[in-house]
């Protein structure tokens, strides 16, 4: 009789376990979801009715015009958060000269930036008048990056058929993306801890068959893990988060 109370009182104790460790792992697995939604809900470009100002500086450091985002239709689902980007560019006499709306994603807390957004006003501009079908749409930015990670290139390409009918088709590559040191990056609407992410990019268009001059450059990121990137620079210039409202 002892020894089969004895059987109850383990079996017993070990049923508790058991509620101890499903209890635990419940709490991890939902830890785990808020976090990665917080994650993804840190993002500037993810926050619905945000607004955020780039500044456009050309390669004399001169302000040469603002790049405008408002963020709006916010929504998850499948693990997955998607948000519209109004995007307004205006030239530096703060003069509205081009329109466009693009979409941003964020999975497990790794940003998704849309590569259209490497698009200057003048190409979007162009692309106003017609219709066009993108491929390999999103370069990824990994939360955890760290100094010395490899991260994953990046390949857009954008076919475009005008209302006149010519068409043209244009390929952005990103290679050799490297994760750097760190840095702190002040401007007008903060103060941010960034990784330095370093690649190289290049931009080849043709208009009805003929090709035109391959645009070549070493790109520099400032990307601050949960918020995006607050700066970039070029040979060409250099853009900056000047305003978040």
């Amino acid at each position: 009789m002892a020894i089969n109370s004895q059987i109850k009182f383990l079996t017993l104790g070990k049923t508790r376990n058991m509620k101890k460790i499903l209890l635990a792992a419940i709490a991890f697995i939902y830890g785990a979801v808020s976090a990665n939604a917080q994650n993804c809900s840190n993002y500037l470009l993810l926050q619905n009715n945000k607004k955020i100002e780039m500044t456009i500086y050309n390669k004399k450091e001169k302000e040469d015009g603002k790049q405008v985002w408002n963020v709006s239709n916010l929504k998850t689902a499948g693990g997955i958060t998607t948000a519209t980007l109004n995007t307004e560019f205006f030239n530096d006499k703060g003069k509205l000269i081009n329109k466009g709306e693009t979409e941003i994603k964020c999975a497990d807390g790794m940003l998704l930036m849309n590569m259209k957004l490497m698009l200057n006003e003048a190409q979007v501009k162009q692309m106003a008048d017609g219709t066009a079908t993108a491929s390999g749409e999103f370069l990824e930015y990994p939360p955890t990056m760290k100094e010395g990670d490899n991260l994953k290139d990046g390949n857009f390409k954008m076919n475009y058929k005008m209302n006149g009918g010519l068409e043209s088709n244009m390929e952005i590559t990103v290679t050799q993306r490297v994760a750097g040191g760190s840095e702190s990056i002040t401007s007008p609407a903060g103060t941010w801890n960034c990784i330095k992410i370093n690649s190289n990019q290049k931009i080849v268009t043709r208009i009805a068959g003929i090709g035109i001059p391959i645009k070549m450059t070493t790109v520099t990121e400032w990307f601050a893990p949960g918020v995006g990137v607050i700066k970039t620079q070029s040979n060409y210039g250099s853009t900056l988060i000047t305003l978040i409202q």
